[in-house]
This record gives C-alpha cells, sequence and structure tokens, in this order.
C-alpha cells in the first residue's frame, strides 16, 4: 500500500484544549456532537471528567489548569509553561487534522499561535473575549485563528473586515438548560422557610476564596431582613464542596439555614427565589433558568489593579453584556459590601417592580442566546474543516 492509500485511511484526529469546568462541559457536547458525525474521529488533549466520559484521552485535568488572576497564574508559571510545551511536543508528534481550543484565552490564544506556525489548523470554540479586555489583539488573533465559533450573538462584529470567518452557533448552555425549565425536579435540602437563597460562589478554589467570604456575610444581613430565609450553596464537585467546608469553619457566624449541594445547580436555581453568582458563565446559566440575581466578584489587589486598565466594558457579568445594560446589579472588588449586596438582594426575594422587571429582561436575554442546537451546528462545521 503506498503513503497516499496509507494517510486515506488514517482515522481523523483532533487536539482540544480546555481548561476550566465550563469549558469542559461544553467541549464534551461539542465531542459528541462530532463522533455522532466521525465516529471514527480520535480525540485527545486537556479536559475534565465529562470529556474523558465522550472518550477523550487527557493528558492533563482541569482541575490542575483552572485558576484565575494574574498573580495566581505567575504563581503557576513553572507548571503551566511545562503543559504548554508538552502539548506542544503532542501536536507535533501527532500532527492532528485540527487543534480545538476552547476559551481560556491566557493558554489557548498562545498555543493557537505555535501550532498554526506547525501547519495545524486551528479552530476556536467560544471566542476569547479580547472584545472585552483587549481589541488590539484582534488583527494578531486573525493571524493564528483559520475558524472562529462564537456563542454570543454580538461577537462577529467585531471581527467584521478581517479575513477570519466568524461562526455564530447560539450558546450550547441552552440544550443543557432546557430539561431543566419544565417537569419534575429533585427535592433539594431547603430548610423550613422562604425566601430561597442560591449562592454560586464560583469553581475556582482562588476566586471561591475571596467572594464566599463575602457571600457569607451578605448571607447573615439578609437573614436579618428575611429571618425565615433558606439558602443552598451549590457546588459543581464534591472536591469543591469540601473546601467550601473547610472554608466555612474558618469564618464568622453564618445564616441559620443554609446546606451545601453537589452537582446540582439547575435544580437549585430552578427552585431559588433568587442567587447571588459570581461572575462568570454561571451568570448565563443563572439567566437561562430564569432566577434573579446579583453579581459578586473579588479578586487579588493585583489582578484588579491589572483588569481595571485592561477591561473594556461598563459591565463584567456576561448576562449584563448580552443584555447591553446593568440588568443585574454588580458588586465589584471595594463595592462587595455585604450591607449593599444584601440590600440589592432584599428587593429581589419579594413581588417588587425591579424583581418583575428582571424576570421580564432574562427572559429576552435567553432569547437572545439561541433555541438549541450550538453543539451541532458547531460540529458540522469542524467536520466539514477536517474532511
Amino acid at each position: 500500500m503506498n503513503e497516499q492509500n496509507t494517510n486515506d485511511l488514517k482515522s481523523p484526529s483532533i487536539m482540544i484544549i480546555a481548561g476550566e469546568i465550563s469549558g469542559d462541559m461544553h467541549a464534551s457536547m461539542l465531542v459528541r456532537a462530532i463522533k455522532e458525525r466521525k465516529p471514527e474521529t480520535v480525540i485527545y488533549g486537556i479536559g475534565g471528567e465529562r470529556m474523558r466520559t465522550e472518550g477523550v484521552e487527557t493528558f492533563y485535568d482541569i482541575e490542575d489548569m483552572a485558576v484565575m488572576g494574574f498573580w495566581e497564574v505567575f504563581k503557576r508559571f513553572f507548571f503551566f509553561s511545562r503543559v504548554f510545551n508538552q502539548m506542544l511536543k503532542v501536536a507535533c508528534e501527532r500532527k492532528p487534522d485540527a487543534v480545538i481550543l476552547v476559551d481560556y484565552p491566557g493558554f489557548n490564544l498562545r498555543f493557537a499561535e505555535k501550532v498554526h506556525a506547525m501547519g495545524i489548523k486551528t479552530i476556536y470554540y467560544i471566542c476569547p473575549q479580547v472584545w472585552a479586555w483587549n481589541q488590539s489583539r484582534i488583527p494578531k488573533m486573525v493571524q493564528f485563528v483559520d475558524r472562529l465559533i462564537s456563542i454570543f450573538p454580538f461577537e462577529a462584529e467585531y471581527f467584521d473586515g478581517t479575513k477570519l470567518k466568524v461562526d455564530y452557533v447560539g450558546h450550547p448552555l441552552v440544550d443543557e438548560v432546557i430539561p431543566y425549565l419544565t417537569g419534575d425536579t429533585l427535592k433539594l435540602p431547603w430548610q423550613d422557610g422562604k425566601p430561597r437563597v442560591a449562592i454560586l460562589p464560583g469553581s475556582r478554589k482562588n476566586e471561591i476564596e475571596r467572594i464566599l467570604p463575602v457571600m457569607w456575610k451578605t448571607m447573615v444581613e439578609v437573614e436579618k431582613q428575611h429571618p425565615n430565609a433558606s439558602f443552598i450553596i451549590a457546588t459543581p464537585s464534591e472536591e469543591i464542596a469540601e473546601f467550601i467546608r473547610n472554608k466555612l469553619a474558618t469564618l464568622s457566624r453564618g445564616p441559620d439555614r443554609c446546606e451545601i449541594v453537589v452537582d446540582q445547580t439547575r435544580h437549585v436555581l430552578r427552585q431559588a427565589t433568587a442567587a447571588m453568582v459570581a461572575s462568570g458563565t454561571a451568570t448565563i446559566e443563572t439567566a437561562l433558568m430564569q432566577c434573579p440575581m446579583v453579581i459578586i466578584y473579588v479578586v487579588s489587589r493585583l489582578t484588579y489593579f491589572f483588569a481595571k486598565r485592561l477591561i473594556k466594558v461598563k459591565n463584567i457579568g456576561m448576562v449584563n453584556i448580552v443584555a447591553g445594560t446593568r440588568l443585574c446589579p454588580e458588586f465589584i472588588q471595594n463595592k462587595a459590601k455585604p450591607v449593599d449586596i444584601a440590600k440589592a438582594m432584599n428587593s429581589l426575594l419579594v413581588d417588587t417592580p425591579d424583581r418583575g422587571f428582571m424576570v421580564i429582561k432574562l427572559k429576552e436575554v435567553s432569547d437572545a442566546l439561541g433555541e438549541g442546537g450550538a453543539a451541532e451546528r458547531a460540529a458540522d462545521i469542524i467536520v466539514d474543516e477536517i474532511s
């Protein structure tokens, strides 16, 4: 058999890199859709349990990759450098038909540039938020990304006039959330009493370290106004839940009625009156679940110093960016004061004009994110690119 025939018989292969829990979730849905179209595709890279369930060979786990902030990344510089070089070596040796980068821009944009220089096709799924923090990188990004698949309707316009082909496919969380909006829901350990308050302090330990104490004190303030309030802290894994338990043990006395629930965030949001949410993908998930919210974010002083100078948008909560206005109150860094947050929460925990307006507008945000099928549309694009 000659070399040409051997290449024709070779199974298509894809390297995929996701560095966070949300990326693992989105990538797993994408992998499933790709394999429905091309079952013989070999897929490997960096990811988590959900990607491994779909048959992805992972060299590093998202648990080791998910950090947030300039200082936090700097402290682990040598680890990330080792991972970066190892994955470049894998790409060089295996020569995948394409590398798919899933969000995680600090790592993935640099990686895209290197593998593109090797002659490997680069496809970016979930556009890095260069439009928010560094639009000057867009021309350079155009040079080393072959195809960009976006999940927000406003992103494509930032690449108008460039040679980069951008496809808007809708938000992949829409499909994930739809089953939770109707039908039966789980019995959760809400304590007797209402209102019910969902607490989403994040998925990274270093962000939880700073955000959870603020939320904890806010819960105490909310309880002063609503003595029968019941709280559930929603966590993505037992490991994070245990981290939170240990953290709470170091804090002052909290609310009387609080439980921790693992891997049931959507059920928690469906049953909650309102939520306190760490800024990030969780704000979109909460919006899709039609749960009123306030957004909280606290980072290290160094990270905030640089971020304040880089970020070019008025709001940092993705739900507010999609809405085009400050729909959900944001309490960032020094403004994340428990008394002020509790005041905003209290207006969402009873039938007020603020709550009614937010519920209506969250439905509009949900509608703007598409009707589902994002992973399938993205898979069609990728399969076409590697065929």
